[in-house]
């Protein structure tokens, strides 16, 4: 699988192939966030406490989207709110978009304010990362907790099929060549609760936090990457461990 998230915490959107750039994140991959009313906004990149995410607000975590890259235009889609075709960078968009996601954040918390971008992936490491996950690591952790665990739950980019379960662990500080592409695996991924949300519906099922802990010893899942160097993928190609 090959995902991109325009919107940070705001949809996600499978993709067939894309161009990896060296260090940087996935083309177009949370290249916006929204900001709520108490951020704390940095020039550039900032963490991510100052948005609206699905560790706050579980609903978030059933929007998909399709992102038009010419018009700069995405359509987001969810299955309480129905569909929202705007434009992040146009301010006056931004009342239909918020009007339009409001009702999926708790009342009780810090409300989606703006729409804000950096010149790069508003990932959650501080520096362009891509994070690559292991489905049969997915499937170990599914099993275990007698739950089909979606692999949209952990918003990752790329998924590589055929390793043996948490291998990944052993490759940390390695390099990975997928087509002309390669990435060096950098820094393991500690989850948060949005992975606890079902999304189909966004709502709570299955703690996977505690799952993690109980079964594993750690709450980690998936490996921080950078590319270092540029080339195009696609889905069924080889993954090789340099």
């Amino acid at each position: 699988m090959i995902t991109r998230h325009p919107i940070k915490s705001h949809g996600r959107e499978d993709l067939a192939s894309v161009r990896l750039l060296a260090g940087e994140a996935l083309p177009w991959d949370r290249f916006w966030a929204v900001a709520h009313e108490a951020a704390k906004l940095r020039e550039g990149w900032s963490p991510c406490v100052n948005f609206a995410r699905g560790a706050k607000a579980p609903a978030l975590m059933a929007i998909t989207c399709q992102l038009d890259e010419a018009t700069r235009t995405v359509t987001l889609h969810h299955p309480e709110r129905g569909s929202l075709t705007f434009r992040p960078d146009a301010a006056e968009d931004l009342p239909a978009f918020l009007a339009w996601v409001t009702p999926l954040n708790p009342p009780d918390r810090a409300q989606p304010q703006q729409i804000v971008s950096a010149g790069r992936g508003m990932t959650d490491s501080d520096w362009p990362s891509i994070s690559i996950l292991s489905l049969s690591s997915l499937a170990d952790l599914s099993a275990r907790m007698g739950l089909e665990l979606s692999p949209h739950r952990f918003r990752g980019n790329l998924w590589v099929e055929g390793w043996a379960p948490w291998a990944e662990w052993e490759m940390l500080g390695r390099r990975l060549k997928i087509g002309e592409a390669v990435l060096e695996l950098r820094e393991r991924i500690t989850r948060c609760k949005a992975t606890t949300v079902d999304v189909e519906t966004g709502h709570s099922k299955g703690d996977t936090l505690a799952s993690l802990q109980t079964l594993y010893g750690h709450q980690d899942f998936g490996l921080y990457a950078e590319v270092v160097t540029p080339g195009e993928i696609a889905l069924g190609q080889e993954v090789t461990l340099l």
